[in-house]
């Protein structure tokens, strides 16, 4: 049976239905006065987990949550992520060398007013780096005090094992949704060994709402389609945490709303048919 609750790494107790952070904007204006309420309000509506990164913004998304959150509650976790960097063109690319992980993780520390980062995903392996020096960076970090628990971010279920050799690994954030599934094996790993698994892009891009099935699904339920498809990951697998991202404070009404929706087992049966396992 789901529970409304998980503890990354068995220790940190969150919300399952988090908050993406990716689409605040943070450039001087009307926009960051509304990306700093709409921060504001997922806290005050029950979010603990919001989810950010090194790449929004070259950092100045987490600079943003500091600034509309700290003081932090105590039940707030701020998770983000490193191991991307521009190029010498401006480019975002991969940069997981060790060097390059301490350097953005000290960054991270700066901008979010830490001393210690909870739960740190690494974005993406970087092909040119070897794996074991990229997680054994991290690895080194947290038994520095810099950072608690690590994760990962789009990896193949060999890449999960690969890295399990060389530490922990206590989060796996890879895209997945209802009409997308092609992670489901690795969504399995993680369930199989009690890692959570945070789907980016968890309600499709608005998609779900174009599909039939789906939007007859939520008006039957009196519900909207971007809930109908939250509340389906949440009742998908018990080590799900959705992540939904919003820069519009009536978007996260909605969405947070979805928490307590329960889709009944022949509402759940016709939305299991509508994309098969990967």
């Amino acid at each position: 049976m789901a529970t409304d609750v998980w503890r990354i790494g068995g220790e940190l107790e969150v919300g399952r239905l988090g908050f993406g952070a990716m689409h605040l904007p943070t450039e001087p204006g009307p926009g960051r006065k509304n990306a700093l309420a709409v921060a504001r309000r997922a806290v005050e509506l029950g979010v603990t987990l919001i989810d950010t990164a090194h790449m929004y913004g070259g950092g100045a998304n987490e600079e943003l949550l500091a600034e509309a959150l700290h003081p932090y509650p105590d039940d707030l976790l701020i998770a983000t992520k490193v191991g991307m960097a521009r190029s010498a063109a401006g480019e975002w690319d991969h940069d997981a060398r060790p060097e390059a992980l301490r350097d953005q993780v000290e960054q991270a520390l700066r901008r979010l007013r830490r001393d210690h980062i909870g739960f740190l995903q690494l974005h993406r392996i970087d092909p040119s780096v070897p794996l074991a020096d990229q997680h054994g960076a991290l690895r080194e970090l947290r038994e520095e005090g810099k950072i608690g628990h690590i994760g990962l971010s789009e990896v193949t279920v060999g890449e999960l094992d690969e890295a399990r050799r060389t530490t922990e690994i206590a989060g796996v954030q890879n895209r997945y949704n209802l009409l997308d599934r092609e992670h489901e094996p690795v969504l399995a790993a993680c369930a199989s060994a009690g890692i959570a698994f945070l789907p980016w892009r968890p309600v499709a891009w608005g998609d779900s709402g174009a599909h039939a099935e789906v939007a007859s699904v939520a008006a039957e339920l009196g519900a909207t389609a971007t809930q109908v498809s939250l509340a389906w990951l949440l009742g998908h697998s018990p080590v799900i945490l959705p992540i939904p991202g919003t820069a519009d404070l009536a978007h996260l009404e909605e969405n947070t709303a979805a928490a307590r929706l329960r889709l009944p087992a022949a509402h759940r049966a016709r939305l299991d048919r509508l994309a098969a396992p990967a």
